[in-house]
Parts: C-alpha cells; structure tokens; sequence
C-alpha cells in the first residue's frame, strides 16, 4: 500500500531521466522531423560491419547493452538494456570498443568522461552505458538551447555527444542526437494476467518480493521513465541500501558526471537483472560480492539532479515500485 506523505523537495534527474517530473504524464506529440530511435542489437560483435540504425515512431530508444569482456567473449545474445564493463587491452580502439559492443564512440566518451577518442589506455577500465535519447534532424529555428528545452536535455551535453561546437548555429538538414531526450513516456511493457495493475513486465518479469527498499521512507518524487527508473528522495546523507543480494559490478565514486549518474553502483543478481543506483553523495561498496540490504552509500545530488535524492533503476525485471504514486512512501512489490 502506498501511503501519502508530505513532499518535501522535488527533485529531477537526467536520463534516462527526464528533467521534467511530469513526464511521466505529459507526453509531446513528435513530428515528422523528429522519428525516435530503436538501437540495432548486435548478436554477433565479431561480424565485420555494424548494423544500422533503425527508426521507430512509437517507442523511446531502445538502448544497447553488451556482456562484460573481450571479443572472444562476447558471443552470445546481448541484453539490450544491461551496462557493461571493459577492460581496454593493448591495440584496442575506442572505435574497436564501439563495434563490439554496437555503440557509438560517442555514446563511450561521454559516459567515461573522455577529452577524445583518443584518451583510452591499456587497463583502462570503461563503462558501457547504454544510451537513452532522440535523433533529431535540425529544421530552420532549431538550437542546443531550443532543443534542450523542448525534449528534456541539456545543451552542453548535446553538443558533447555530437562533437559539436556550442558557439556555431547548427546547420539545418543535420541529423544530431539528443541524449536524455523524451517525446513521449515509455511505453508499457507487456503485463500478465496477474500482475497488478501499473505493474508492467521487463526482461525477467515480475519478481514480487525479490527487492527491498533501497531508501526505505523515502518518497517517491518521480514515477517510471528513462530506463525502467523511479526517483525516492530523501534526505541528503541518508543511507542506500542495496535492493538485494548479488555482485557490484560497478563504483562510480569520482564526482564526475558519469553519463549523468553522478555516484553510483551498479549490482548484477542471480535472477538475472541489474540494479542501479545514482546521483550518490559517495559510494562505499566494493566490487565483488554484497548482501541484500547491505549499506553501499548516501543519497546525493551529483550528476544531473536538481536535488538529494536516489535514481533507481532495474534492468531485465520490472521495477518494484512501478505501482507507487508521486508523493508517496511506498513499498516495493
């Protein structure tokens, strides 16, 4: 049961979250210049040439994902929405990185906070994100500020992702992405007979019970959008515990942007999904083993939030607190 609750702050988070945090309700009509994208899944990286892109006009960008490795152990069917973790090898390119794993070099600089393409090492240790956004083909009277403000974004970060300078007009005709944008709220995933109403099926379906409250009090200031992710604010400072059991896989604790993400942990579990947890304070987790409801850092504010508060998301399982309302202490199904 979701019990109502004064809000105390309302806070906003990039994306694959939206800065707007009705989005989940208010959805723009998109027009015939701005097709959203579906991410080509690459199930072989080995295969010589990239998949092209394809387009849809009913769904948010379908991001990529890949498993964690070499070449020569990527090759089985990749998870279109998981993170991975690459340790560089010697003679890898950032653009050797990006076909493997079906990404743009892009996509790989700016969630590793890269000067270039070329600021990539041997031990290296690089995080595959997959990416959340929309491709936009620049009409007359478009700007990275226009654009930023009518689709969620943000103009620096549009002109990052495509290599542009902030100064030069775009030049009409051109094709950019806009990462972090939305034209519409996700679209439902498939829902079984006996799942609850607003309880909608990832990649693993339902795990009632499975997770726990990473932030339990906290108040639900953002309902499903971006990737599978719900916003619980909170206190700054305030512990984060870990949604289950499993393998930190991930510690972002530099202060960076990160994508966005600011701080944060990423742990994978035996039921097959991942768990995410950002905007931090600081992370105190270690990669390697941890146990549910087990501390792994303090809620925060950093990357793109306009407030302390968790993100969190779920890969491959539906979020238990799809079923919350705004403004609610809510309970995790």
């Amino acid at each position: 049961m979701c019990a109502a609750a004064t809000l105390p702050e309302r806070a906003s988070a990039f994306w694959p979250f939206s800065t707007n945090a009705d989005a989940a309700t208010s959805a723009l009509v998109p027009s015939a210049s701005t097709p959203v994208l579906v991410a080509s899944i690459n199930r072989n990286p080995n295969a010589g040439a990239p998949i092209a892109l394809t387009t849809s006009g009913g769904a948010a960008l379908v991001s990529y994902g890949g498993l964690d490795g070499t070449i020569a152990e990527i090759a089985n069917d990749i998870p279109p929405d998981r993170i991975s973790v690459y340790p560089v090898r010697e003679g890898d390119t950032l653009s050797d990185i990006a076909t493997m794993f079906d990404v743009s070099v892009s996509t790989i600089i700016w969630a590793n906070n890269l000067k270039s393409a070329l600021d990539v090492h041997p031990g290296d240790i690089l995080i595959i994100l997959p990416i959340s956004g929309i491709e936009r083909t620049v009409v007359k009277g478009d700007s990275l500020k226009s654009l930023a403000k009518k689709y969620g974004g943000d103009a620096n970060e549009i002109a990052q992702f495509n290599g542009l300078d902030p100064a030069t007009p775009l030049a009409v005709g051109s094709i950019i992405i806009i990462p972090g944008g939305e034209i519409v709220s996700p679209a439902p995933r498939a829902r079984s007979s006996s799942a609850p109403r607003g309880q909608y099926l990832g990649e693993g379906g339902t795990q009632t019970g499975y997770y726990s409250n990473p932030v339990p009090g906290g108040v639900i200031t953002q309902s499903l959008h971006g990737l599978n992710g719900v916003d619980i604010g909170a206190a700054r400072g305030t512990p984060i515990y870990a949604a289950a059991g499993g393998t930190v896989i991930i510690v972002r604790n530099n202060g960076a942007w990160n994508g966005g993400y600011g701080n944060y942990v990423v742990i994978s579990h035996d039921n097959g999904s991942q768990t995410l947890y950002s905007h931090m304070k600081n992370a105190i987790a270690s990669p390697g083993p941890i146990l549910n409801r087990q501390i792994i850092g303090f809620v925060g504010a950093t990357g793109r939030a306009t407030g302390p508060h968790l993100h969190f998301e779920v890969r491959g399982a539906a979020n238990p607190f799809a079923h919350c309302k705004v403004g609610s202490i809510c309970s995790p199904q």
